[in-house]
């Protein structure tokens, strides 16, 4: 009987935070519905007025499962992903400062949907050893209240977590603009050095696997850009 008291704030904060969580993730794997929608049909219209312009360059859109779809245009390849987890602003956050949330903590939690960009050449040739970079990260939280961490203009345009709801119209907007940023950032030519040599295994692994390390900021050897992620 002494155990009862315990146990019944268990289970009460268990069913608080098990039922929050529930939603917001319910809000996120319907978010990432409308991104599959909106994709789509961005990648066929795309396809229709590039066709136009050359046969030769490849628009495409794969949906890999229930969390995960593919757009390929050209060079590129934006992979777009739900995590099936509920993650809380760090402390230091500025969301965590505002009287949005501090007039509800719970709002502070949020599912998310990533952004990668990858070459579409890793994946045509299995390039195992290739690496992706995070373009955006989308948190969307029990009101649907929406913010995106990305490179450069991403990060600053849709930043607004206090008062923007998420949308068709929204989302859309963050999927251009991934997209451009993904067809203006280059792949660079890597340093000399950092590829002068090779060895005998390398280059007959190579020869199979392609397995030399191809990003698109340094080249062969791909490290984060000085233009961290924009935090507001």
């Amino acid at each position: 009987m002494k155990n009862a008291p315990k146990e019944s704030l268990i289970l009460q904060k268990m069913n608080e935070k098990s039922a929050m969580k529930y939603d917001i993730y319910q809000k996120t794997y319907e978010t990432f519905q409308m991104v599959k929608e909106i994709a789509k049909e961005m990648m066929v219209s795309t396809k229709k007025q590039v066709s136009k312009i050359s046969p030769l360059i490849t628009v495409e859109y794969s949906d890999m499962g229930e969390f995960e779809i593919r757009l390929k245009f050209a060079g590129d390849m934006l992979v777009i992903m739900m995590h099936t987890n509920v993650f809380e602003f760090p402390r230091e956050h500025e969301v965590m400062r505002t009287s949005y949330v501090k007039q509800d903590p719970s709002r502070s939690y949020c599912g998310v949907i990533h952004m990668y960009n990858f070459l579409s050449d890793s994946f045509k040739y299995n390039r195992t050893n290739d690496v992706g970079y995070l373009v955006a990260r989308l948190f969307v939280n029990k009101d649907e209240h929406y913010m995106v961490e990305g490179k450069r203009q991403i990060g600053l345009l849709y930043n607004n977590f206090v008062h923007e709801t998420i949308n068709r119209a929204a989302l859309k907007k963050v999927l251009i603009s991934a997209i451009v940023y993904c067809l203006d950032f280059d792949l660079l030519t890597p340093p000399y050095d950092a590829i002068k040599e090779v060895s005998v295994a390398e280059m007959l692994e190579n020869s199979s696997n392609m397995s030399i390390k191809t990003g698109k900021r340094l080249g062969f050897r791909f490290q984060v850009d000085k233009d961290d992620f924009v935090r507001k």
